[in-house]
């Protein structure tokens, strides 16, 4: 039977941008000051490892074709990314573990030559589940990989299923379907920073799947890119030039918030702080609610819609014995 009560924990402050070695140091602390008050889910942001690549957005050069500068600047994050099965996802699997708690975290996750955005839901006894990211978004699409069917995933945990999209995924009528139908308790929607347009759109998946939904945002500052940076010892001017380009001084305002399934907010939109967000969830108000909506039962008509998802890892080459 699951737990009826929950307490969860919404991270703001920034990572070390673009220094995975000193973001998981980062990770470390604030996952067990997070499990010390109380959390039992500790929800990190979209990309928290190393960091948003908020220059695609910020930076004029960027997407100048072949441009040195924008190019280094991938590598910087490409050798800075997490690998699965690293020494540093090692680190992050026993932070879930030493301290107790479920863990989400999103991660840049590199795998070959290609960078995902991808969610990592970690379980204290040691268990992970990953999710890709279906389609990144607009510029995005400079930096990540497609996600596929495969990482449709929930973690199975006492509160109940845990899952989750990745920003506009929430705008994929589809993919909500499917998670839907993964009858989740908990939802971590994932955004670099939760602007109004993505407080809509969380409010409306927790109605949508009757379900908690926790809205996770960083805030992040220019400084807080540039000191990252800095702090791999590059030498590199060139690329500093390039994210000291960024007009905006506020690059990533937060806006961390937990909505009930019937959309009210169980803990209000926190911008412009990188505290961490608490919350305590009375789990019980799910089936409560599912008196009036079940879109994958009572309110659904496979008689007429029926939806098919290929869950097969998609590969390029196959060798077969």
């Amino acid at each position: 039977m699951a737990q009826k009560t929950a307490k969860v924990a919404l991270v703001q402050e920034p990572p070390v941008i673009l220094n995975l070695a000193r973001t998981i140091d980062k990770l470390e602390k604030i996952t067990k000051k997070s499990a010390e008050n109380g959390a039992e889910i500790v929800v990190f942001p979209e990309t928290w490892i190393p960091g948003y690549p908020i220059w695609l957005d910020e930076a004029p050069e960027i997407a100048l074709w072949n441009h040195p500068p924008a190019k280094r600047l991938f590598g910087y994050l490409f050798e800075n990314s997490l690998e699965l099965y690293s020494r540093e996802f090692e680190r992050v699997c026993a932070a879930a573990q030493e301290n107790s708690t479920y863990l989400v975290v999103g991660a840049n996750e590199r795998m070959g030559g290609t960078l995902y955005n991808t969610t990592i839901y970690l379980s204290p006894g040691g268990k992970y589940k990953i999710h890709r990211k279906l389609v990144p978004t607009y510029t995005e699409r400079l930096v990540w990989g497609v996600g596929d069917g495969s990482t449709l995933n929930i973690l199975e945990t006492k509160f109940g299923n845990l899952g989750g999209l990745i920003c506009w995924e929430h705008w994929m009528p589809l993919a909500r379907a499917a998670m839907h139908s993964r009858n989740e308790a908990l939802h971590t929607a994932q955004f670099p920073t939760v602007h109004e347009r993505h407080q809509i759109a969380s409010r409306q998946y927790a109605f949508e799947g009757q379900c908690f939904v926790l809205a996770s945002g960083c805030v992040v500052s220019k400084n807080d890119v540039l000191d990252g940076f800095l702090s791999l010892e590059t030498g590199d001017k060139e690329v500093f030039a390039l994210l000291n380009s960024m007009k905006n001084e506020k690059l990533q305002r937060g806006g961390s918030a937990v909505i009930a399934p019937d959309i009210s907010y169980v803990a209000e939109p926190v911008f412009d702080d990188p505290s961490t967000v608490y919350a305590d969830l009375d789990l019980s108000l799910i089936n409560e609610s599912r008196l009036l909506l079940d879109t994958d039962g009572h309110y659904s008509r496979p008689d007429v819609f029926e939806l098919r998802i290929n869950t097969k890892e998609n590969k390029n080459v196959i060798f077969e014995t």
